[in-house]
C-alpha cells in the first residue's frame, strides 16, 4: 500500500505554543467555487455566517499562507488540493495560577507533575493554558507533544516527547498497555464494601457528552481498587487501571457509591456545566501518582512518581 507523502513543514511559526492549522482545498469539490476565498468563507464562516467578516479580514491581512509562506491573495482562484496554513482565533482564557514542575528531562522525554485544572493538550476552551502550550513556551520546546493524556481536573505525572521523530515510540507504550499506572484518590468510605476489588464493565463516552456511562456488552474498562486508610467517613484509595478509558476511574468509583471528592461531573445526579466558575482551592482528589515503563529507545526501566500527596480530610 502506498503512503501519502508527508505534508511540507508549516510555513507559519507557533503562536503562544499553538501550531497553525493546516487546511487542504478539496480535490473533489462539486461546487464550482469562484475563488479560494469563497470556499474559505463557506468552510470557516460558521453555519450562520457570523464568522465570515473574520475570514474576510484574514484574507485581506494575508492570514492564509501557502506552503512557501506566501499570503493567499483575496481573489486567488480555487485550486483543488492546495495546502493552506493559518492561525485560528484563540479564546480568552483565565490563567491557571499553578506552575508545572518538571520531574525529569533528557534528550527524548520530559516528565512533569501536572497540577489540577490544567488540560494536558489544547481542547475546547482550554488552549493556550494547556500544559502542552505552556511547556512549549516556558521551555522553548516547539516540537513537544504529549505521549498520553490526563483529565484536566486530574493532577499528577504526565509524559511528553521532545521531538517528532520519537513521538510514535512513546505513544505506542500507552496504546499497547506497556505502562504501569498507579493513582490515588480520596472518596467516601463505606465499611460494608470489601477491598481490594476489581471493577470491569463497558464504558462509552459519546462526542459532545460531558460524562462517560456504563452500557451492556463486552467489558472494555478494568480497574483494581484498594483501600489504603480510612478516617472520619473518608478513605484513601489506590487505583490501578488496566485500561485507559476516558473518566474510567471516576466512573468506577461512582459505580461503587464512592464518588471522588471534588468531582463536579460524577458526584451529583447531573454534571455541573463546564463553564461553572472553578474554585482553585477545591481540586478533584484524584492523583496520577506514578508511571513505570521500559524506555522504547534505550531499554532503560523508568519509574516516575508525583511529588503531590493526597490527605484525608481532618
Amino acid at each position: 500500500m502506498s503512503r501519502r507523502p508527508a505534508p511540507p513543514p508549516a510555513p507559519l511559526p507557533q503562536r503562544l505554543g499553538i501550531d497553525p492549522v493546516r487546511l487542504r482545498l478539496p480535490l473533489d469539490e462539486e461546487i464550482d467555487w469562484p475563488s479560494a476565498g469563497a470556499y474559505l468563507r463557506h468552510r470557516l464562516g460558521g453555519t450562520d455566517g457570523g464568522r465570515r467578516p473574520l475570514v474576510d479580514r484574514m484574507l485581506t491581512d494575508g492570514g492564509f499562507v501557502t506552503a512557501d509562506g506566501s499570503p493567499l491573495p483575496p481573489e486567488a482562484p480555487y485550486s483543488p488540493g492546495l495546502l493552506l496554513w493559518y492561525h485560528r482565533e484563540l479564546p480568552a482564557e483565565r490563567p491557571v495560577p499553578f506552575p508545572i514542575p518538571v520531574l525529569y528531562r533528557d534528550e527524548r522525554i520530559l516528565v512533569v507533575d501536572k497540577p489540577p485544572f490544567v488540560a494536558t493538550i489544547p481542547r475546547g476552551r482550554h488552549v493556550t493554558e494547556s500544559a502542552l502550550a505552556r511547556l512549549r513556551r516556558e521551555l522553548d520546546l516547539p516540537e513537544l507533544s504529549a505521549a498520553h493524556r490526563l483529565d484536566r481536573l486530574t493532577s499528577g505525572v504526565v509524559l511528553f516527547v521532545l521531538n517528532r521523530r520519537d513521538r510514535a515510540a512513546y505513544q505506542g507504550l500507552f496504546q499497547d498497555r506497556r505502562v504501569r499506572k498507579e493513582y490515588r484518590a480520596v472518596a467516601r468510605h463505606d465499611p460494608a464494601l470489601a477491598f481490594p476489588r476489581t471493577v470491569r464493565d463497558r464504558l462509552v463516552k459519546e462526542r459532545g457528552e460531558l460524562t462517560a456511562r456504563v452500557v451492556p456488552g463486552e467489558p472494555n474498562a478494568e480497574s483494581r481498587i484498594e483501600l489504603l486508610s480510612a478516617r472520619g467517613g473518608h478513605g484513601l484509595y489506590r487505583l490501578l487501571p488496566a485500561t485507559g478509558r476516558t473518566h474510567q476511574l471516576r466512573v468506577h468509583m461512582r459505580g461503587l457509591g464512592l464518588p471522588i471528592l471534588g468531582d463536579r461531573l460524577y458526584s451529583g445526579p447531573e454534571p455541573e456545566p463546564d463553564d461553572t466558575p472553578e474554585d482553585w482551592t477545591s481540586p478533584l482528589q484524584l492523583l496520577a501518582r506514578s508511571l513505570e515503563f521500559e524506555d522504547p529507545v534505550t531499554g532503560e526501566r523508568f519509574r516516575f512518581r508525583s511529588r503531590r500527596e493526597l490527605v484525608l480530610p481532618s
